[in-house]
């Protein structure tokens, strides 16, 4: 699979199928491209498909800084080396702060905004000293195992974890949630330190969907309205039974969703 390297950082992208449309997908804290897989091959039969990982994630190079906006040049100048005219963006949790981002400050490169799972707050105040006390941890041990128990209700809806049918999922992505190492603490700490883009909403003109899962803990659906309030004309949508990565635990419901505001934006 290829890397590409922009903004003097190399990172690692999939690129497939065909068609006249380009959608990007970019993905949340502690995963990867891996988590769009089931997107991926739905949609490649009738448009081309672009995943990637952000730098110090998945099989991008480590290498800081990891701020938003850093983050967000970096997809910007990876679509502009990969496309020749605008993109689909869709960005889940962390991938959503930079798809605000982007479609607010270079309208020209995204034709539609696809948002699941995110906030266009900065991260609350009582959730910082959680989040400090996971990061010292990882650092301390240098992998992330010893506090994978603890992340994973919060990457992933209560019910979607405790139904047995999903006892293979689950026991995938916890083993992938552990295959992050030391460096990770990095993109964490760009994550939980940044700013809001509270006022930048009303610069976003491009048609705008938004996700969220009804049981999403980390950003939940209120995080979720207050975007599509911000967001001239955009649409909402909640879907039951989800946390955190609707993508992965309801990947028929995204699909559909996601497919149809393809063709209707088209």
């Amino acid at each position: 699979m290829p890397h590409i390297i922009v903004n003097n950082v190399k990172l690692f992208y999939t690129d497939q199928g065909i068609g006249e449309e380009t959608i990007v997908f970019s993905h949340g804290l502690l995963w990867s491209h891996k988590m769009f897989e089931a997107q991926v091959e739905f949609l490649s039969a009738r448009f081309r498909v672009i995943a990637f990982d952000h730098r110090g994630q998945g099989e991008s190079e480590v290498k800081t800084p990891y701020d938003m906006d850093t983050l967000t040049e970096d997809a910007f100048l990876l679509i502009k080396s990969l496309c020749n005219k605008p993109v689909h963006f869709a960005g889940l949790s962390m991938g959503g702060f930079i798809g605000m981002r982007m479609a607010a400050r270079h309208p020209e490169i995204v034709k539609s905004l696809i948002l699941l799972e995110t906030s266009a707050n900065s991260e609350p105040v009582e959730n910082l000293p959680k989040y400090k006390t996971l990061s010292s941890i990882v650092k301390w041990f240098g992998v992330i195992r010893p506090v994978a128990k603890k992340v994973m209700p919060i990457m992933f809806a209560e019910s979607w974890l405790m139904n047995p049918i999903n006892k293979e999922k689950v026991d995938f992505w916890k083993k992938e949630l552990m295959s992050n190492h030391k460096s990770i603490t990095g993109p964490v700490e760009g994550v939980i330190y940044r700013k809001g883009v509270e006022e930048e909403l009303k610069f976003i003109t491009c048609p705008t969907m938004i996700i969220v899962g009804d049981e999403d803990v980390a950003t939940r659906p209120e995080k979720a309205k207050f975007i599509q309030m911000g967001i001239p004309d955009s649409k909402l949508h909640r879907v039951p039974g989800a946390g955190h990565s609707s993508c992965i635990e309801k990947p028929k419901v995204i699909n559909r969703l996601i497919g149809d505001w393809l063709i209707e934006n088209s």
